[in-house]
């Protein structure tokens, strides 16, 4: 009684720190990420600010790297780069890795200049963990339904646009999202 006791309140305790859940619609279908904002509570508003306001709408996924990951967010379909609010503190020592289906915030070499770009992760990239050597970059979350999405994304033929590396030849657009619970 006891042991079934503690197990449905460990199970309610994971539970009540599930979610939301967010689905995108993209011109190659949908996929939907499930957000940790208990460990990653900061991440997790920013991006939903994004996701609210409507802004990852006609946005792109402008980098593909096959058994890397796929990023997007931060450009339209005419590589334009699009407004973002302030930078965020970089929540890497979380505890959260970026493991293959997890959704991480794309920064630049300042750990704590991530804005709106994401990326998923396509394989366990341990290197991008945060540890004594190096900050990391901050897993908020995972694919939950639709990564066969996000590999389908990954075969897509890419090419370099300026200075840009491993654009898609053919756009792959951001095309609805919403949060679904």
């Amino acid at each position: 009684m006891i042991k079934a006791f503690i197990a449905s309140l460990a199970m309610f305790s994971c539970l009540a720190f599930a979610g939301p859940d967010v689905k995108f619609e993209t011109n190659l279908g949908s996929f939907t990420v499930e957000l940790n904002s208990a460990k990653a509570p900061v991440t997790s508003k920013n991006f939903l600010r994004y996701v609210k306001d409507g802004s990852y709408v006609g946005s792109i996924f402008h980098r593909v790297i096959p058994g890397f990951m796929v990023q997007g967010g931060g450009f339209d379909k005419d590589m334009n780069r699009l407004s973002s609010y302030p930078p965020i503190i970089n929540e890497a020592s979380n505890g959260l890795k970026n493991k293959t289906a997890t959704i991480a915030m794309a920064r630049t070499s300042d750990p704590n200049s991530a804005t709106r770009q994401f990326f998923i992760n396509l394989t366990d990239n341990d290197f991008l963990d945060h540890s004594a050597e190096q900050d990391g970059y901050a897993v908020f979350g995972k694919v939950i339904k639709g990564f066969d999405v996000i590999q389908q994304i990954a075969k897509t033929r890419t090419q370099s646009l300026g200075q840009m590396r491993n654009v898609p030849v053919k756009p792959i657009v951001i095309t609805n999202v919403t949060i679904v619970n």
